[in-house]
């Protein structure tokens, strides 16, 4: 078994077992590094650019750097199944499909309050000011950003680089969400981290955006629709990486996605995307079953890129 061999195996069997187990309930590599993360950041804080550099490149070295000792085992079946635990550590779409799935049952049997509960799990919104329509705006939104973010971003990192950049990837990734938004304490400390996830998600948010365009007649919707959302209304989102894959995301489904989002450090008014109906909640569904097409393709292509990489060189 080739180099290339072993990591489309790991990756495979990685997708397997997040589609088989989900996330693990207890010992969660990702709930152990945020619990690093945050002791770390109790102590290294200050409200300054040069401390939130040094953190982050703190944090997401070591977890390169542990990627890259998995990277070297030299027996293939090792080096397959260090690439499967790597993956399915670091995968979330069923947690994902299950989130918005849950989302859209509490909405449609009218229980509002449980669904502002549940909506923390997706995103960072504030739900208190959401009303059942918002809400499933906010979790469809989130739903195709995290696509994106756990689902494509990681296979596609784990196709170029293997473990370091299956780990690398979560690392950026979950220091984005601890300390990358604008909030009075993050702004400058968080600049680093939310950088550095902007970088990294460049390619996979492409990648998101094409794959959902072309998979828009699955859930009854037009690639061209899709297509035109993307390019003509993703560049004015504020973020460079979630505006393509919520556009496409829009365009696919026949919505029409953006406008004012409220969160706990402030409102933005976002740009509309999309020129279909405003979500509602029978559309929930509709994205979660998007979701889980987008993975499933973008599976097929790392695990087709990983096994041919060896051929390119």
């Amino acid at each position: 078994m080739s180099a290339g061999s072993s990591r489309a195996a790991g990756l495979a069997l990685g997708v397997l077992a997040d589609a088989v187990f989900g996330d693990p309930r207890r010992g969660h590599p990702v709930a152990a590094f945020g619990t690093v993360a945050s002791w770390l950041e109790r102590r290294w804080w200050a409200d300054r650019r040069g401390p939130g550099v040094a953190y982050a490149a703190a944090l997401v070295g070591g977890a390169v750097g542990l990627g890259v000792l998995a990277e070297r085992a030299r027996h293939p079946v090792v080096h397959a199944g260090l690439t499967a635990a790597a993956t399915w550590a670091v995968l979330g779409g069923t947690s994902l499909a299950g989130e918005g799935a849950a989302m859209a049952a509490s909405l449609s049997a009218g229980d509002v309050d449980a669904a502002r509960e549940r909506l923390p799990h997706l995103c960072g919104r504030d739900p208190s000011a959401l009303d059942p329509d918002g809400l499933a705006r906010a979790a469809l939104e989130s739903v195709a950003e995290n696509t994106a973010d756990a689902v494509v971003a990681p296979l596609v990192w784990g196709a170029i680089a293997g473990v370091p950049g299956l780990l690398g990837h979560r690392a950026v990734n979950t220091l984005d969400a601890m300390v990358g938004h604008r909030s009075a304490r993050h702004r400058h400390f968080g600049w680093a981290s939310a950088r550095t996830d902007d970088v990294a998600g460049v390619v996979p948010a492409r990648v998101s955006a094409l794959v959902t365009t072309a998979s828009a007649p699955l859930v009854g919707g037009s690639p061209a629709a899709a297509w035109r959302a993307w390019r003509r209304d993703a560049p004015a989102h504020p973020s460079p990486n979630a505006g393509p894959v919520e556009a496409s995301f829009a365009g696919a489904l026949g919505l029409r996605l953006g406008g004012r989002t409220v969160y706990p450090y402030g409102v933005q008014d976002r740009p509309v995307l999309g020129d279909g109906r405003p979500p509602a909640v029978a559309d929930l569904p509709r994205a979660v079953r998007l979701s889980r097409i987008v993975g499933l393709a973008t599976t097929v292509l790392a695990v087709g890129v990983s096994a041919w990489r060896p051929r390119w060189r």
